[in-house]
């Protein structure tokens, strides 16, 4: 199998932003760091890219420049333990960024992150399509998921 690492654009902040991703999640780190050169585009010596690692899954960042940003189109998934693990995750990262609706969110860096509780699935696909439908409901009028909330609206048929 061949290994596949997403790559993150930035314009500038690539270095910073993998910093902060470390700072984040637990087993992190930054592997390595090229710089431009004289053959540029940008001056030499500025970070071009750094590889970095979230608990295992590696990433590149590049600064690349301002011609392409973030989008919705693609977003990371933080499948969260507990309530706790929720909190955290959406509290770090959104912070100085957006929050948006049903557990998605932007970090400060526009880089959307879906942050979720495991078993969401199992939740919405309930047999029961009442069940199923109340909860999916609830889900639609949060922002940052509320499991407790969730399995409240599951049960109140």
């Amino acid at each position: 199998m061949p290994k596949i690492t997403p790559n993150l654009w930035f314009d500038t902040q690539g270095k910073e932003a993998a910093e902060f991703y470390c700072s984040v999640f637990p087993n992190s780190r930054i592997k390595e760091v090229t710089h431009y050169n004289e053959a540029g585009p940008r001056p030499a010596g500025t970070v071009l890219t750094v590889v970095f690692e979230l608990d295992g899954q590696e990433y590149l960042a590049i600064n690349g420049g301002p011609e392409f940003t973030f989008s919705e189109a693609i977003s990371l998934m933080i499948t969260c333990a507990d309530q706790d693990e929720i909190d955290y995750y959406w509290a770090k990262l959104s912070e100085g960024g957006e929050e948006g609706p049903c557990g998605w969110l932007k970090d400060k860096y526009g880089l959307s992150w879906q942050v979720a509780p495991g078993g969401m699935a199992e939740l919405l696909n309930d047999p029961d399509q009442d069940r199923a439908a109340r909860a999916m409901k609830a889900m639609f009028g949060m922002k940052k998921i509320d499991i407790a909330a969730l399995r409240a609206a599951a049960d109140a048929g």
